[in-house]
């Protein structure tokens, strides 16, 4: 089925059932929200029934082993479904993009919305904030996160929040807490609060393993900056790029 919504167009197979619980990642802070679920859909063999396309989305596309891919997919298994982006969402686009995707699921009365992004901190822990649409979410995920007391939130998961709480779909916010380069460690961290809320009992160890070559590859690179920095070449001796 195919469904433009002005701003979006679906191409997708329906959701098999009604009362699907939906799962959201999108690139931000640390790419929490994709790693995650990138992961899920994965480990636990989710059929890709649809994708996502729009004319305000950059003209970029992945692809693996020479495949290309969609920049936004949809998922389903069991009850669950997961919309999972590689490109990040421009602030000017968020409304347009929530509005679009919960319009094409407003035919499969879903039972709720999990947005999953990241937050940065000062802090190293890899905790996991929560924020939700209604007192009955936040009551669900409080023995589970850390409920955030004040504050604001932005981008693409403030919008898909903010709609839910207007069209009164459940929605909770997971927000790893991270730093600003890709963070497996606080996608396992969300990945763990998915665990203990729907008992998915998805092993995160493979997860670990790869944060643990990435955080080395990291530190390769800040290695190989700091040895750059030491004689700089004359000014006027660079290269230039336009």
């Amino acid at each position: 089925m195919s469904r433009d919504t002005g701003d979006l167009k679906i191409i997708s197979s329906d959701l098999k059932g009604k009362g699907s619980v939906v799962m959201m990642g999108f690139p931000g802070s640390g790419l929490v929200g994709s790693i995650a679920l990138q992961y899920l859909v994965d480990q636990m063999d989710f059929d890709h029934i649809g994708d996502v396309t729009s004319r305000y989305f950059p003209p970029m596309s992945m692809m693996q082993k020479g495949v290309v891919n969609a920049a936004v997919r949809i998922y389903e298994k069991d009850g669950y479904a997961a919309f999972v982006a590689d490109i990040p969402i421009h602030p000017t686009i968020c409304y347009e993009v929530a509005n679009g995707i919960l319009d094409w699921l407003a035919d499969y009365d879903v039972k709720e919305i999990v947005t999953i992004a990241g937050i940065i901190t000062n802090e190293t822990e890899k905790r996991v904030f929560g924020v939700a649409s209604d007192e009955g979410a936040i009551e669900k995920i409080a023995d589970h996160t850390i409920i955030l007391p004040m504050g604001s939130i932005s981008g693409i998961a403030s919008s898909l929040l903010t709609e839910c709480k207007l069209r009164k779909i459940p929605c909770i916010g997971l927000l790893g807490e991270t730093v600003n380069n890709p963070d497996p460690r606080a996608a396992v961290s969300a990945i763990e609060v998915l665990n203990q809320l729907y008992s998915l009992n998805l092993d995160t160890a493979p997860l670990l393993e790869q944060a643990e070559e990435i955080e080395a590859t990291m530190q390769r690179l800040a290695e190989e900056v700091q040895s750059s920095d030491a004689p700089q070449q004359k000014k006027e001796n660079l290269p230039m790029y336009g």
